[in-house]
């Protein structure tokens, strides 16, 4: 017999949600009505008679629209992404002012950035058995404590070099499973509140962007005006802050209706191992992820080595840099605000691959001819349209793929990989431009990047990015077996196994 997991298995591979046993079947739309359930459920309404499907379903008809966990989750986002922005910023800083030494500065991000990614990549079997709330709450708590200790140590002179370290890794080891667990809210909370996945998606990813580009700035306005002190402890308040949110305005996931139970693997590393084999065997996803892995040890490249170098040997400095990243900034977070309230109605594969392409490769292009300021600058602005389309399909995908129950160790161990090349894209980048010049090295990891993105969506399982759905599994059959959960016709494996052929 075929076991629940197996069953998510194929589902997943095929990019479908697996339907649970009671869930009305598309060719019998009343056999939902036989269930023991469910034995008076009124007759469905002919079609003629049914209301128009809303255009922000999630969320079963007659249930009423909540917004509170939507806003609650974005905006716990926002304080916890603005921490990590702003500490980014000031924690160097500090250092770099009270040691007076450049090495000491370039071990704080590692120090932090490396437990991040080892307790994200683990902490996954504990959120699904213990719950996002918990682990977010928690994690934010602890983030909060360390943070604050770090300056009231160093006014009380108790801050030695080595327990600011120690402190650091505290803040990374639990920001990592907090951060997780954040993003499990997403299915439910936009369930919850009628819309598209991709509109919680989307609204998150401008979320991030713009906690990316606002943190920064707050960052360096507070260091200039009253010290790096004064930002570590806006730090520590917008960790508690993000605490305060979770802890008050949501609560932990349920599976779907139309979700089949996974069954569930006992003990912490069975459960960590099922979560693994999970995103080896699907074959989508695992394919997503391994792209993404690869673009961000290339981004990283451009990033941190040749980005700068571009800009010392063309003579536009420093604040090219600062146009380069703001400019590219501000158009995806309009993209990702224009994506929230169209993504949903629009092809993914494609869109996705063209926004992939668009904030990918065009500027390796103009760097590397020599194009002039205004050139380069343009070319970023469309770099980031296209790439604010990216993170809200990708959700929305992930989400989709990933059964409830599996989601946290599948979803964390995910961003673990896709974060694993990043410390090594600056050795990448220095060592290409040592072998080939500057111009050389941005054709090379152009080139990368191109094939990064191509080769693997010419695969037959990019077929399954298209928008999959369930039949809707209410009792009444509101859907007259036509319509899905998510108020879309379901799409065939096969039809889309026929597209990619």
């Amino acid at each position: 017999m075929t076991s629940r997991h197996a069953t998510a298995q194929q589902a997943a591979d095929s990019g479908t949600r697996t339907p649970s046993p009671d869930a009305a079947a598309p060719d019998a739309p009343d056999a939902a009505l036989d269930t023991p359930e469910a034995p008076e459920a009124p007759e469905a309404p002919e079609a003629s008679d049914t209301p128009d499907a809303p255009d922000t379903p999630g969320a079963p008809d007659g249930e009423p629209r909540v917004l509170r966990g939507l806003v609650g989750m974005l905006s716990a986002n926002a304080a916890s992404l603005s921490a990590n922005r702003v500490l980014s910023i000031a924690l160097p800083w500090f250092v770099l002012t009270t040691t007076g030494s450049v090495g000491k500065t370039g071990l704080v991000a590692f120090f932090q950035i490396v437990p991040y990614v080892i307790a994200q990549a683990l902490a996954g079997p504990i959120i699904d058995k213990v719950g996002p709330k918990r682990i977010s709450v928690a994690g934010d708590l602890a983030s909060t404590v360390a943070t604050a200790a770090a300056p009231l140590l160093y006014l009380t002179g108790n801050l030695s070099f080595g327990l600011l370290l120690g402190l650091l890794a505290v803040v990374g080891a639990a920001d990592g499973p907090a951060n997780g667990a954040k993003g499990l809210f997403v299915p439910a909370a936009t369930r919850a509140a009628r819309v598209p996945l991709e509109r919680g998606t989307g609204l998150s990813a401008a979320v991030e962007r713009t906690a990316t580009t606002v943190g920064p700035a707050v960052a360096g306005v507070v260091v200039a005006s009253f010290g790096s002190l004064y930002a570590l402890w806006i730090t520590a308040f917008l960790f508690g802050v993000s605490a305060l949110i979770i802890s008050t305005t949501l609560s932990d996931p349920v599976p779907e209706p139309h979700e089949m139970p996974v069954e569930e693997a006992e003990g912490y590393f069975s459960r960590l191992r099922q979560g693994a084999v999970f995103l080896r065997d699907a074959k989508l996803l695992r394919s997503i992820v391994c792209m993404l892995a690869v673009t961000n040890l290339l981004d990283q490249a451009f990033m941190s080595v040749l980005l700068p170098v571009w800009a010392k040997e063309t003579g536009y400095g420093a604040g090219a840099i600062g146009l380069v990243v703001s400019i590219f900034a501000a158009t995806s977070i309009i993209a990702a605000l224009v994506a929230a309230g169209v993504a949903d109605r629009l092809p993914r594969r494609t869109v996705y691959l063209i926004g992939f392409t668009l904030g990918g490769i065009p500027r390796f292009v103009a760097m590397a001819t020599g194009a002039p300021l205004w050139v380069v600058l343009a070319v970023l602005a469309v770099g980031g349209l296209g790439s604010g389309f990216v993170n809200p399909i990708v959700g929305a995908v992930t989400y989709e793929l990933i059964p409830t129950p599996l989601l946290g160790r599948v979803k964390t161990l995910a961003q673990a990989v896709t974060w694993a090349g990043i410390p090594f894209g600056g050795l990448l980048g220095a060592g290409l431009v040592t072998v080939a010049g500057t111009s050389g090295a941005l054709w090379i990891v152009g080139g990368l990047y191109l094939v990064a993105i191509g080769v693997p969506a010419l695969n037959r399982e990019w077929a399954g990015m298209r928008k999959q759905t369930v039949p809707d599994a209410s009792p009444a059959g509101t859907g007259n077996g036509k319509e899905s959960a998510t108020g879309t016709a379901p799409a065939p494996v096969e039809e889309a196994v026929k597209e990619a052929v």
